[in-house]
């Protein structure tokens, strides 16, 4: 595996090929991933970021929506120039100035659960970055059909929250699990707000959850929701169990 990184790509990671439980085994794994994230908004662009920098060979970048004004406040991959753009390709040319080393692919439109499913097959990680119940429910669904590791996260005002399904491991619960076959109430940053860093924390800590599975390190965060009450600056731990009777992966 060490002949996998060229001269530029040791220096250019080695500050974390000196971690030991890295490497450059690890850093090698991490250049072979494929990480499939959906939504390339508010927690899009962090996780994206942090992603491409720590070298993940391929990213793949599924959002229908454009660049508007009011993004800004949050999605700071995003420039005043590129309102009106369609955001994968906006954030792709960001990364890319980061980054040229890895291979990006953008999508934009919204699946089909066919397509999502096939998207999904060719990852070894998924990111649901999107902002509505029935897009994490659809993606969850797919996760668990396909079998690949779901990084999931949420924000809205001051709140923010953050978990791991993994199909392959017999106790993790997934996320319909955690809510169930409700209806589901929409909270949305349009009608309720959101604090920008806020945002950004959950993110960044999508991306830690994906560097550790693509590396196999540390313990992913299966089995627990974090949640973060920013005005306190607290975090509190809930563990999750999986649901026997889980329409999904029961």
């Amino acid at each position: 595996m060490d002949d996998f990184l060229d001269d530029d790509q040791l220096l250019r990671y080695s500050r974390q090929i000196m971690l030991p439980q890295v490497d450059i085994a690890g850093q090698a794994a991490i250049s072979a991933a494929s990480v499939l994230i959906i939504g390339a908004g508010g927690l899009g662009n962090p996780a994206a970021m942090y992603l491409a920098a720590a070298g993940i060979g391929r990213l793949t970048l599924v959002d229908d929506d454009s660049v508007d004004l009011t993004n800004l406040q949050r999605q700071v991959a995003f420039t005043t120039d590129q309102v009106g753009e369609a955001k994968v390709q906006a954030l792709r040319d960001q990364l890319l100035k980061n980054n040229d080393s890895i291979q990006i692919d953008v999508i934009t439109q919204r699946l089909t659960e066919a397509a999502l499913i096939k998207q999904i097959e060719s990852a070894s990680v998924v990111l649901d970055c999107t902002d509505n119940f029935d897009s994490r429910f659809l993606i969850n669904r797919c996760c668990w059909q396909a079998g690949k590791p779901l990084v999931s996260a949420a924000a809205i005002g001051f709140e923010g929250q953050l978990s791991v399904y993994h199909p392959e491991k017999a106790d993790s619960p997934c996320y319909q699990c955690l809510y169930g076959d409700v209806e589901s109430h929409e909270l949305t940053c349009s009608e309720n707000g959101v604090l920008g860093p806020v945002v950004g924390v959950m993110g960044v800590l999508q991306a830690l959850e994906a560097i550790k599975l693509e590396a196999g390190i540390g313990q992913p965060l299966v089995g627990k929701l974090q949640v973060f009450d920013a005005l306190s600056h607290e975090w509190r731990s809930i563990k999750l169990k999986k649901d026997p009777k889980c329409s999904v992966c029961s």
